[in-house]
């Protein structure tokens, strides 16, 4: 009978009650004296929680991160130009709730990318769909999908992600196909989800990189308007580790 429950519990993949009852069944003395209902609430937090983490490790998986970047370890010497209350705040997650972007801008080394996926990170502890792309591999990707028809359905899976990372923008001048399909992916997001770019070049020299004045004003409206931004500033983090 004790093996039967096991199993139509793991058929019914309710596996962290099946877990946990095995573990009160395996200390019985630490469980015996709660009631029906006290045990049984064990049970189904258990449940919640593997079910949480499960989702936690699903969403980091789709997300694809450069780096395996955590909150925790994010850095906050002196000089570097991150503000520890401002990016507590961030990490809260409003700016998803208000669907607003981040820019996280600075010089090569500088740790803009373990920034970006330190936020992704968090967004996926949070329940929330993430995407990271490089720059350069995106508009590759979007090439090949009009090549082959599957443009529209790239942009359809790219707007369901609730934050959406690019990261290494402008390393070249995008051409005016590319800002084109730029354009495109960020106007599905304008106002419904969020972004996070990561660039070398300060904001004020983006419009230069574009090759199309007209799609270079309506792109950098959707991004700019109302984001976040982060400057960092200080030696080159790798430069920093390579010296320990």
């Amino acid at each position: 009978m004790n093996d039967l429950l096991i199993q139509q519990l793991q058929q019914l993949r309710m596996t962290g009650i099946a877990d946990m009852l095995k573990q009160q069944r395996a200390q019985p003395n630490t469980y015996c004296e709660l009631a029906f209902e006290e045990r049984l609430s064990l049970l189904v937090d258990h449940e919640m929680n593997q079910r949480r983490t499960n989702r936690i490790n699903r969403l980091r998986k789709q997300a694809r991160l450069r780096l395996n970047a955590t909150p925790e370890e994010l850095s906050y010497d002196n000089g570097r130009g991150l503000q520890k209350p401002r990016m507590a705040d961030l990490l809260n997650g409003g700016y998803l709730s208000h669907h607003q972007n981040i820019i996280v801008t600075g010089a090569t080394g500088g740790g803009k990318t373990y920034v970006a996926c330190a936020l992704g990170e968090q967004a996926c502890r949070q329940g929330i769909r993430v995407g990271y792309w490089r720059l350069p591999r995106l508009n590759e990707h979007l090439h090949i999908g009009h090549a082959d028809g599957s443009y529209t359905k790239q942009l359809a899976t790219i707007a369901k992600q609730q934050l959406l990372i690019l990261d290494d923008w402008g390393l070249e001048k995008l051409t005016v196909k590319q800002a084109t399909d730029l354009l495109e992916v960020v106007e599905d997001r304008h106002g419904v989800s969020s972004t996070i770019i990561c660039s070398q070049l300060p904001v004020e020299q983006w419009h230069s990189m574009i090759s199309n004045g007209t799609v270079a004003d309506a792109l950098l409206d959707r991004l700019i308007h109302n984001a976040h931004r982060i400057t960092l500033t200080g030696e080159s983090m790798r430069k920093q580790q390579t010296m320990r």
